[in-house]
């Protein structure tokens, strides 16, 4: 078992330098999974409205506001995920992108 917990002490420990690529990635896959329904509403929000409003509403949206929340939740993500110790660490990345993707497909991201 010690063997076990050595091995992916390891893993984990080999993960620390990639901390802050994992949160961007999982942040990003969160706002893609989130980006259908937060697109529908808007559509629906802005379905009166000209072309010019819903156009620039689209891109405030999509690259404004998807891009802040990456570039700020994604540090925040990265030290939370550096306090995990590091036995756990590949077991709990793994598990929370296999979330991720079940959570995709049962919305028929996939």
């Amino acid at each position: 078992m010690n063997q076990i917990i050595a091995f992916l002490s390891k893993l984990g420990a080999m993960l620390h330098p990639w901390m802050t690529e994992i949160a961007t990635a999982l942040v990003a896959c969160t706002i893609v999974i989130f980006a259908t329904d937060i697109n529908r509403v808007l559509r629906r929000a802005l379905s009166g409205s000209g072309f010019f409003i819903r156009t620039c509403a689209f891109v405030l949206v999509n690259a404004f506001g998807y891009g802040l929340a990456i570039v700020s939740i994604s540090p925040w993500l990265a030290s939370q995920l550096k306090a995990i110790p590091s036995q756990w660490m590949l077991l709990i990345v793994i598990a929370i992108f296999f979330g991720i993707g079940a959570w995709a497909q049962r919305n028929r991201q996939v």
